[in-house]
């Protein structure tokens, strides 16, 4: 039967593997269970706030009008004023904060994450979960990571500093 055109089977399995990403990140739901101070920090200052930080806004209107969400744009430019990032890059790696947009093709995004990490740059990739291929390159991008890095659906970012390798998915 194909109610609403789709198989059963096909909507159920659906329906279950968001559940099971739903359930996964439970643990984590409003830093509750983070055990690194800092990925904390990040989730309660920058993660749960709807308001743009005071300070320069160059990023905000970057992520905008390349397609980014508000919500988003938002949470990446108080990343970016939280953390102290003087300059940023879209889909470039010469900055302290490299944006990877969903544009960029699976070869530059690794290109661009292996030259901030040899810099020591926190890379931000947006739309990790925007089809298969997409997944499966966040997938490996997380497991060659040396540091923190932290999943929010939105964006995958990957920290390149002194805190040990440990996943958050929020």
């Amino acid at each position: 039967m194909k109610p609403g055109g789709h198989p059963i089977g096909l909507r159920l399995s659906g329906r279950m593997a968001e559940l099971r990403n739903r359930l996964s990140r439970a643990r984590y739901f409003r830093g509750h269970g983070v055990h690194s101070p800092f990925v904390y920090t990040i989730v309660r200052e920058v993660f749960m706030r709807r308001e743009l930080l005071p300070g320069d806004r160059a990023l905000y209107g970057a992520l905008l009008e390349a397609g980014v969400s508000r919500r988003r744009a938002v949470q990446l430019q108080n990343l970016a004023i939280h953390c102290g990032y003087a300059t940023f890059g879209l889909d470039r790696a010469d900055a302290e904060f490299c944006v990877a947009t969903r544009g960029l093709g699976r070869q530059e995004t690794l290109g661009l994450v292996r030259e901030a990490a040899a810099a020591g740059r926190t890379v931000a990739v947006l739309a990790p979960y925007d089809g298969c291929e997409r997944q499966a390159l966040c997938r490996q991008l997380v497991a060659a990571h040396r540091s923190t890095s932290v999943d929010n659906r939105g964006y995958l970012l990957l920290f390149h500093n002194y805190l040990p390798k440990q996943h958050f998915r929020i």
